[in-house]
């Protein structure tokens, strides 16, 4: 029996998790086969500023890279598997990946690092991001023509 003929959430299939099966899917219909390593993330919009929470459950928080470039602030997680501790016998299925995610969202090009707070606890990493004023552009006026 090969692991791949098991889906990718085996004892929910088994026993029919969820309780409604109409919700079962969801997160896979909107990110595709790979759902569970996607960086969910939530904005929330204040007066003055943006609160931007990650989920990125199973990650350290030195595995967890931010940069701020062109307007762009980047968030990478990057993850490797520790092969020293190796078990014995054959592995049936490995749920545990390697790998990296990033995503980048526009912040404008007026922030700097500094500007920006961020924290990481329980899975979760907070970002703070300050609203810049724009520059307001010149008001239109008209001029009347005689004739």
């Amino acid at each position: 029996m090969l692991p791949s003929i098991f889906g990718e959430n085996l004892f929910d299939d088994w026993f029919g998790f969820p309780a409604f099966p109409e919700f079962r899917d969801v997160d896979r219909k909107l990110y595709g086969r790979h759902a569970a390593r996607e960086m969910k993330t939530d904005v929330h919009e204040h007066d003055d500023h943006y609160e931007v929470d990650i989920d990125l459950p199973g990650f350290q928080k030195d595995e967890l890279e931010l940069s701020l470039e062109n307007g762009y602030l980047t968030v990478t997680a990057s993850k490797s598997l520790d092969r020293d501790q190796e078990k014995k016998g054959k592995v049936v299925r490995q749920e545990r990946w390697s790998g990296s995610l990033q995503r980048s969202f526009y912040v404008g090009e007026s922030l700097t690092e500094e500007e920006i707070g961020a924290k990481y606890a329980d899975g979760v990493l907070s970002l703070t991001i300050p609203k810049k004023q724009q520059p307001k552009l010149p008001e239109r006026r008209t001029i009347m023509i005689e004739g």
